[in-house]
């Protein structure tokens, strides 16, 4: 996606619209942002061609299929060389477990979100899985009491 895509004020309501509910048809779409559904998907193409729409999705509700609790965990790695760096984010992306991570800057190397089912799963995840991966020397997991806030829509 190229970073100067200008986006106008239908071009925000499209994209607010289906941040809200991905699911909604051209036809709901277009009568929402008042254009013709033709204009409306003319739109919508051009923006998931630009990259500004990445994907979509169906967002879980990780209760429901057994996720009681959530982690955030910090890892730090042995060595921070290019090499030592490509082996655990190959081995992150192989595993299914991890739903997140992300390279981050200041004091930590990576920052890992995951969901478990119980305390035996999380002991599992820690012991069999993030302290398994290439480099690791330690963690830090914080784990979640209470969402107070979630969102995946970004204000435009």
């Amino acid at each position: 996606m190229s970073n100067d895509v200008q986006l106008d004020a239908i071009d925000r309501t499209i994209l607010n619209e289906l941040q809200r509910d991905g699911r909604l048809s051209n036809l709901e779409l277009a009568q929402r942002v008042h254009l013709s559904a033709s204009a409306c998907l003319r739109r919508v193409k051009r923006l998931e061609d630009s990259g500004v729409i990445a994907q979509y999705v169906a967002l879980l509700n990780p209760k429901m299929i057994g996720r009681q609790g959530t982690s955030y965990t910090i890892v730090n790695l042995e060595r921070m060389t290019p090499a030592a760096l490509a082996a655990f984010e190959q081995a992150v992306r192989d595993m299914p477990e991890i739903l997140d991570c992300f390279y981050v800057a200041g004091t930590h190397d990576y920052l890992i979100r995951f969901a478990y089912k119980d305390a035996e799963d999380l002991e599992r995840m820690h012991s069999h899985v993030l302290m398994q991966l290439p480099e690791v020397a330690r963690s830090n997991s914080m784990l979640v009491l209470r969402t107070v806030k979630k969102t995946t829509a970004f204000e435009l």
